[in-house]
């Protein structure tokens, strides 16, 4: 009987241990060491293709005074006859002996400005334009890019290479599934 109670005992255990075990969660298997692997780095140079600006539109408002031109009157000259070639000469002629100095005619008026009229404020629109930056298409080693940049690069454009190897990420372990 005692026999009995000991395996009695020993079975109660076992059944007690492997309802523990179930209850504890499973160990992952042991990851993989990463090691990042040190950039390769270097500058070079790719030819430039076309620049194009983007631009930035700015609109502004300003008050201007803007007045109605009324024509001045305008005085004319009288009308006179011009002496001919012949006379001219002869007249010329006359004053250098007899001393005498004619008046030489006075020069036309200068244009008087026309006066200003119903003047009024008037709101005036300005629409201005300014670059901000600009896409850039360019080759490097056969292969075509496009980057918008600050500012114009001209011909070439500075780049940067960098190199590193590629590696594949670890497949996961799938879930147990229940």
């Amino acid at each position: 009987m005692r026999r009995l109670l000991e395996l009695s005992l020993l079975g109660m255990a076992c059944c007690s241990l492997q309802a523990m075990a179930a209850q504890e969660p499973a160990q992952p298997p042991p990851e993989r060491i990463r090691v990042s692997p040190v950039e390769n780095v270097k500058v070079d140079y790719a030819h430039v293709l076309r620049v194009e600006p983007v631009y930035q539109t700015l609109r502004a408002t300003r008050t201007e005074e803007q007045c109605d031109p009324v024509p001045a009157p305008v005085e004319r000259p009288a009308q006179r006859e011009e002496p001919g070639v012949f006379s001219r000469m002869v007249d010329s002629v006359k004053d250098f002996f007899s001393g005498e100095q004619r008046p030489t005619p006075a020069p036309a008026p200068a244009h008087v400005p026309a006066t200003r009229q119903n003047c009024r404020l008037v709101q005036v629109d300005r629409q201005f334009q300014r670059p901000i930056a600009y896409d850039v298409d360019y080759v490097y080693k056969g292969t075509k890019y496009r980057s918008r940049l600050a500012e114009d690069p001209g011909n070439r454009l500075r780049v940067r290479v960098s190199v590193t190897p590629w590696e594949e990420e670890p497949a996961l372990p799938a879930a147990p599934t229940p």
